[in-house]
């Protein structure tokens, strides 16, 4: 039998899935193309609350008997949101393939929704606002979102705020579910010792969605936005975040992206923890990120320091960024970190959960397969002068976002305020 199957159902509904007889798992994914991105400034935390609220009950299930479905069988059931999906999983013995399919379509499609249920659902997740808000390492990536996307869809909170959670009613939740959990924007993806055809025939009898595609999300654009922004100073550590117009999810220079990513700040041997945390003790914690979208994305480094060593640890940040705008990677670097990228992904691969949602994301992203050894193949052929070209592409000063939050002295940005008027 093909490793990878797909399957695309009269209503749209597209099932796929890649089949590893050498495990007894199955990971179980229905993946929903609707993240807070989609959200109006009024709905904004509302894909969040109906990820919650599908677990609160069903006309079949209490809140009780879905979350001791699984569990009773060894198997686990979980959900996310992001800022362009949401996805509810399970993972679970291949024999219980029929109670995970049940289960699935019962919360995604079924759920009650009741006025109790969400009055308290609203609540729970007012103390989940208050934990990230009381988390400085999480508040200021929301705050660099803001400020980064400034005013758009993609840059609100997936939480949103508690005022505007509290404020959702239920008809709102309701006519949301109705536009954006339609089968042309529905994924049901599937990873371990799974038979394709007996899924396909589960999900035809198990989901029921309404017909159609969902709205798309606007796109964005790099309007004019603050270029520094300063949070509260109740901190005992300033918290720094600088950031550069990044990638799409598809763009031909994603992987080059993921390598300088990971030269600079993808783990102990990265340049940055090494120069900041190692060499210089400034820093416990410094790393850079990229984020993928569709048709945009963001580049950045986070570290938090005491305020009086921010000045040092941020020179080192720009002399590095500087530098690998201008030097090519030497030939032992690049290979080293190209192995790293290898070794990350055949990590991965071992596990279901990872396989499933690499399914998913490259159906909802790109609408088509991506081989492992297609993936491993545009890693070999990787070049110094790709990581160079793509430093040269996003590194641009005019472009950076600067975000701190706790003490901090503001003259050290001086010069991007001086650059931005």
């Amino acid at each position: 039998m093909p490793a990878y199957q797909k399957t695309v159902l009269k209503n749209g509904l597209r099932v796929i899935t890649e089949r590893r007889p050498s495990v007894r798992s199955i990971s179980l994914g229905v993946w929903v193309d609707v993240g807070s991105r989609h959200e109006s400034p009024a709905e904004n935390g509302i894909t969040h609350l109906i990820e919650h609220m599908v677990f609160k009950g069903t006309h079949r299930r209490t809140a009780r008997q879905i979350a001791g479905t699984l569990e009773s069988l060894g198997g686990v059931l979980n959900a996310f949101t992001s800022r362009e999906q949401t996805c509810y999983n399970a993972r679970i013995i291949d024999e219980h393939l029929e109670d995970a399919v049940d289960i699935l379509a019962d919360i995604s499609c079924h759920a009650s929704l009741t006025p109790l249920n969400l009055k308290r659902e609203k609540l729970v997740i007012c103390e989940e606002i208050k934990e990230a808000n009381e988390t400085p390492s999480d508040l200021i990536h929301d705050m660099f979102s803001e400020t980064f996307w400034n005013g758009q869809a993609l840059g609100q909170p997936i939480l949103g705020s508690m005022e505007k959670v509290m404020g959702l009613t239920r008809r709102r939740v309701v006519d949301y579910i109705k536009r954006h959990y339609r089968s042309e924007s529905v994924v049901i993806a599937a990873a371990g010792n799974i038979d394709h055809d007996r899924l396909v025939n589960l999900v035809r009898k198990s989901f029921r969605f309404e017909k159609g595609a969902a709205d798309r999300a606007e796109p964005t654009t790099l309007t004019d936005r603050p270029r520094v922004k300063h949070g509260p100073s109740d901190t005992g550590q300033t918290h720094f975040c600088i950031g550069y117009p990044g990638v799409s999810f598809d763009d031909r220079e994603k992987l080059a992206t993921v390598l300088l990513t990971t030269y600079l700040g993808g783990g102990m041997s990265s340049v940055l923890f090494q120069k900041i945390r190692e060499a210089r003790g400034l820093t416990y914690s410094v790393f850079a990120f990229h984020d993928a979208y569709r048709g945009s994305g963001v580049f950045g480094i986070y570290m938090a320091t005491d305020k009086d060593r921010l000045g040092e640890a941020y020179s080192i940040v720009k002399k590095e960024l500087s530098r690998v705008s201008k030097r090519r990677l030497s030939s032992a670097r690049l290979d080293q970190i190209k192995n790293q990228m290898r070794g990350q992904f055949s990590l991965s691969l071992e596990s279901t959960a990872s396989r499933m949602s690499r399914l998913a994301r490259n159906e909802l992203m790109l609408g088509k397969h991506v081989t492992v050894a297609q993936t491993m193949k545009r890693i070999d052929a990787l070049t110094s002068s790709d990581v160079l070209a793509i430093s040269n592409r996003i590194l641009v000063d005019s472009g950076s976002v600067i975000v701190t939050l706790g003490p901090v002295n503001t003259s050290l940005f001086d010069h991007v305020t001086k650059q931005q008027t």
